[in-house]
């Protein structure tokens, strides 16, 4: 017998229709996060990762956005075609998927800035931005609000208030607000603005067309985070994120079109 495919809970779902997000509690089990934490540092220090097609985004000896992982380690391919998170996707989607990019960021505060000037607000948004919008990257099916550009963006150290969590303007993802004006009125008000903590394990579920966004960290600690975003098959990698097609070729069939977007026009729909 087939076992149910994995969904999010009614609750869950009416949290990601109203928000554009939601949080994942515990996706992750410690082997895991061992495992991808292990294998971005040794990403981290490799000199020669550029080999493998990873491209790297510098942004100071603070912070690091390293791009086009699933190559480098066995690790961080399960992470792009984990069991439990490739459903969940497919359901607020529509459709079957392919991957469209992978990041991961390892960052600490900045040591330029103070900490009085980050303690003035409650939140420090580093850039709000997102990757598609309301009116033609999102659409409606049987009641419910579905995104084509949607993340996975799995917490791999523990987040608190400090630690840079990412923050988000709740209710943004259905809006056709210009994204500029929103911004501004959120930022007018931080009551507009939510910011996820979470704990290592806990995966944040969000669609691109919520307007997100990066957060200074203002304790010692390092963050460590890694990211999938997803489309349907049909549309477009991320550019840099081309998957070498010998590699495809020696991964296992049942994942292969999730990497690869080989399915392209015939879309399996869920409905």
């Amino acid at each position: 017998m087939n076992p149910e495919p994995m969904q999010l809970t009614p609750a869950q779902r009416l949290h990601f229709d109203i928000y554009g997000f939601v949080l994942l509690k515990d996706v992750l089990n410690s082997n895991e996060i061992d495992e991808m934490k292990s294998a971005l540092y040794r990403m981290k220090a490799d000199t020669d990762r550029e080999t493998k097609r990873v491209y790297t985004r510098p942004g100071g000896e603070h912070h690091v956005l390293f791009g086009n992982l699933v190559e480098y380690d066995p690790a961080l391919l399960a992470y792009a075609a984990h069991p439990k998170l490739v459903p969940l996707v497919e359901e607020v989607v529509g459709g079957a998927i392919r991957l469209e990019e992978t990041e991961a960021i390892i960052n600490r505060r900045n040591p330029e800035t103070a900490l009085s000037e980050l303690r003035k607000r409650r939140y420090n948004p580093t850039g709000f931005h997102r990757g598609t919008q309301q009116g033609w990257g999102t659409y409606m099916e049987q009641n419910k609000f579905h995104c084509i550009f949607v993340k996975t963006l799995a917490y791999l150290t523990d987040v608190g208030p400090d630690d840079g969590g990412t923050c988000v303007i709740p209710g943004s993802h259905r809006l056709t607000w210009p994204q500029n004006e929103m911004i501004e009125a959120a930022l007018a008000d931080d009551k507009l603005i939510y910011q996820v903590e979470a704990s290592a394990g806990s995966v944040l579920l969000f669609a691109e067309s919520l307007v997100h966004s990066t957060t200074a960290i203002r304790s010692d600690k390092e963050r460590v985070i890694l990211i999938a975003g997803y489309t349907p098959p049909m549309v477009r990698e991320w550019p840099g994120n081309e998957v070498n097609p010998e590699f495809i070729e020696t991964l296992p069939s049942d994942i292969r079109p999730l990497i690869s977007g080989s399915d392209s026009w015939h879309w399996k729909r869920r409905y």
